[in-house]
C-alpha cells in the first residue's frame, strides 16, 4: 500500500481517500465485441475510505466501465446502473472523480497489476490454439496497460 501516491476527493458527503493498494482495484467482468455490442469493455470495483465528518471512516466499493471500440481507436466511460463512481456527485465532483481516472488511477500499480493479474489468467486458461475469445480479451487488456492521461480526459461519460 502506498499512501504516499494517495489520492483524496473532497464531496458533499465527505472526503474520498483512494489508495494505490492492489486490493482496491478489481476487475470485474470483461466484454468482447459481439453482432450485437460490437466493443471492448472492462469493468472495474474501485474501493475507497469515505471520511466523514464526525463519523468513523467507511469503505466504499464502487464501480465504473471503459469502453473502447473494436480498433482501439476511441474510449468512453461508462457508468453502470448500480453504484457508479460518478453516482450522487455534483458537477464539480464529478469532474474530480474523471481526473482522478485520467490522472492517478490508470498511473497507479493497482491499476497495472489488476490488469496484468486478468491478463495472466487469460493466458493460462485460453492456452488452447485459436481461442478467438482469448486473443481478443488479451490484446483487449493489453491495450488498456497503454491507457495515457488524455485518453482519459477527452472520453465522454
Amino acid at each position: 500500500m502506498d499512501l504516499l501516491s494517495s489520492k483524496v476527493i473532497k464531496t458533499t458527503r465527505g472526503l474520498e481517500l483512494y489508495i494505490d493498494s492492489v486490493e482496491n482495484i478489481t476487475i470485474k467482468g470483461i466484454h468482447i465485441p459481439t453482432t450485437s455490442k460490437p466493443y471492448y469493455g472492462v469493468k472495474f470495483e474501485i474501493d475507497y475510505f469515505l471520511l466523514e465528518e464526525h463519523k468513523y471512516y467507511d469503505l466504499q466499493q464502487n464501480y465504473f466501465c471503459l469502453v473502447m471500440s473494436e480498433n482501439f481507436q476511441s474510449i468512453k466511460l461508462e457508468e453502470p446502473e448500480m453504484q457508479s463512481l460518478f453516482g450522487v456527485k455534483n458537477e464539480e465532483e464529478f469532474k474530480a472523480t474523471k481526473h482522478l481516472l485520467s490522472d492517478w488511477l490508470i498511473k497507479t500499480n493497482a491499476y497495472r497489476e489488476a490488469i496484468l493479474q486478468s491478463l495472466n489468467e487469460h493466458k493460462e486458461h485460453g492456452t488452447k490454439e485459436g481461442n478467438e475469445d482469448t486473443k481478443k480479451t488479451i490484446t483487449f487488456l493489453k491495450e488498456l496497460l497503454e491507457l495515457k492521461t488524455i485518453d482519459i480526459e477527452q472520453a465522454p461519460i
